[in-house]
């Protein structure tokens, strides 16, 4: 069954409703079996496509990565982009900032880490985490250092503004953004906090913290349905991807990211007939 990516974007400017949006759907693959073949010939397309990406060096990917804890942004990072080369992929992954990035603009950390042409960044969380857990926890605004202009309700247009220049920036330098929110339903998270609590390999992955937020799940998704229609564009848009089945969740991630590559027509450098004699060249001397 052919995945329509398309079915998951956010529209621009759209009312979106989060608990409208389904955190399950049919899945794409029929066995365990079927979904290891499509993902792995997902993998094996879009490696040709990196490398193509790489020699053209005309363009880069940022492909970032939102969700709630437990939603398997690491496992879409681990077996999505697995069998690509790793010298043409950056991950980074952001957390609470540091005192000297406190002390710039909330976007300056991000673009210090953006992909260089030829390769594909990956933001496990990014920029924007200021108009997410920054909004949902207003006490961290507070150690931002702002004016106090800067501090009242209005701020969080004017953060979708910034982010969504940075973004035109960007798509009209040959950066190619597309953004991921894997859409997990409370009941599933609870399921996988339990499984976390009782398998000791994965106990150090959860503690206090994680229920703790899982408190805010209203406050986040508030956060998320204002967010994400103000910032997804034509150039640079948001899908909402179910997230319940992981493996469904990694079929879609990799069609969206395949469709983007595709769209690109990307292709190996051209040799002009003057290189391809001295080639020739190159090769009698070889032999």
């Amino acid at each position: 069954m052919k995945i329509n990516a398309d079915k998951f974007r956010v529209h621009p400017g759209e009312k979106l409703r989060l608990a409208k949006r389904p955190t399950l759907v049919d899945p794409f693959y029929r066995s365990a079996d079927d979904y290891k073949a499509l993902l792995a010939k997902g993998i094996d397309k879009m490696r040709d496509l990196q490398d193509r990406l790489y020699a053209s060096n005309r363009h880069s990917i940022l492909f970032i990565l939102q969700a709630m804890d437990s939603a398997g942004k690491d496992g879409v990072i681990k077996h999505v982009m697995s069998g690509l080369n790793p010298q043409g992929c950056q991950v980074f992954s952001f957390k609470h900032p540091s005192e000297e990035e406190l002390d710039h603009d909330f976007l300056w950390r991000a673009v210090r880490s953006l992909p260089e042409r030829g390769r594909i960044g990956i933001f496990n969380r990014s920029y924007y985490e200021e108009v997410l857990i920054v909004r949902v926890h207003p006490e961290i605004l507070a150690a931002e250092h702002l004016a106090k202009s800067a501090k009242d309700d209005s701020i969080w247009k004017e953060r979708y503004r910034s982010i969504s220049g940075l973004e035109r920036h960007l798509h009209g330098n040959g950066t190619r953004v597309v953004k991921v929110f894997l859409h997990l339903s409370k009941d599933e998270q609870r399921k996988r906090f339990l499984a976390r609590i009782d398998d000791p390999a994965k106990n150090w992955k959860f503690g206090e913290t994680d229920m703790k937020e899982r408190g805010f799940w209203k406050q986040y998704l508030k956060a998320y349905e204002d967010s994400l229609p103000a910032t997804s564009t034509k150039d640079s848009p948001w899908f909402v991807v179910p997230a319940d089945d992981k493996q469904n969740a990694r079929l879609i991630v990799s069609r969206i990211l395949l469709d983007l590559l595709e769209g690109l027509d990307l292709a190996y450098p051209a040799v002009d007939e003057a290189q391809r004699l001295k080639l020739g060249d190159l090769r009698k001397q070889l032999t």
